[in-house]
């Protein structure tokens, strides 16, 4: 329903939610803008998110950004949110040894492809400040998911969408969008379309398809090994001709098998 490109009746029963929705998204902006401070760290942030629900690419974006930021003579670090771990709101960095239960998932397979300094906490400036205390090296922050995050100001934000676009155009619980689509690029964006159509919204932005190329053994890279960065693992043909039953646990499970049928695995 939410998905598709017109808003069909379902849609449209809902959508005085998402009318409240919107005006509670509106005034916790405003509450942050007039009435609090967001935090200002002593290095640039740049966040990257999206305006839907749903995976549109944001991890393999933060991991990209990172080793860009990196080869550009940056000391980038990561701040996450963690969801999913068992530590709740206690902001911790994250370590050789850590765990996805520690750490949450995303943030895990960040760490081991990025191998970049990363702290998580619900709060995160709090885990910032941590990360910098820890790493006195990291002299630019990469937030991830922190586009609707109005505790931390950032200086620049990279906005992901895939080939879905955004939806029906509607916002919750109507539709996919977490906050309006804007009309105009606000200046500190950067709109990133990572699907194979190219732009799927009517913003201006730049064109950069996901492509799956490479593998790893889950118990290897459980364990921390297999190298990080992307020569990590072995070339994803390596597994043609092999019987395979394939499983996904991300935001868009189809997005995934088709990676796979594009690489010629069956």
């Amino acid at each position: 329903m939410a998905w598709q490109p017109h808003p069909g009746w379902r849609a449209r029963l809902l959508q005085p939610l998402a009318w409240m929705y919107l005006a509670l998204a509106a005034a916790h902006r405003a509450w942050w803008r007039h009435l609090r401070r967001p935090a200002r760290l002593p290095v640039p942030v740049v966040v990257v998110g999206n305006l839907v629900v749903g995976g549109a690419g944001k991890t393999p974006v933060v991991i990209a950004l990172v080793q860009a930021l990196r080869a550009a003579g940056w000391s980038p670090g990561v701040v996450a949110r963690g969801y999913g771990r068992a530590a709740g709101r206690t902001p911790c960095l994250a370590t050789p040894a850590s765990s996805a239960d520690e750490i949450g998932d995303e943030p895990l397979l960040i760490q081991r492809r990025s191998a970049a300094p990363l702290a998580v906490g619900a709060q995160r400036a709090a885990a910032a400040r941590l990360l910098l205390a820890r790493h006195p090296e990291v002299d630019l922050i990469v937030c991830d998911d922190g586009l609707q995050h109005h505790a931390l100001a950032h200086d620049a934000a990279v906005v992901v969408f895939d080939d879905r676009g955004a939806g029906n155009g509607l916002a919750l619980p109507a539709g996919p969008l977490r906050e309006p689509l804007p009309g105009t690029v606000p200046p500190p964006w950067l709109v990133l379309y990572t699907g194979r159509r190219g732009a799927s919204t009517p913003l201006p932005g730049t064109h950069t398809p996901a492509e799956a190329t490479r593998v790893l053994a889950f118990a290897a890279w459980r364990q921390g090994q297999g190298g990080t960065g992307a020569s990590a693992g072995e070339p994803l043909g390596a597994l043609a001709g092999r019987p395979l039953l394939a499983l996904a646990g991300i935001g868009d499970p189809p997005k995934f098998f088709a990676a796979l049928a594009d690489a010629g695995l069956r």
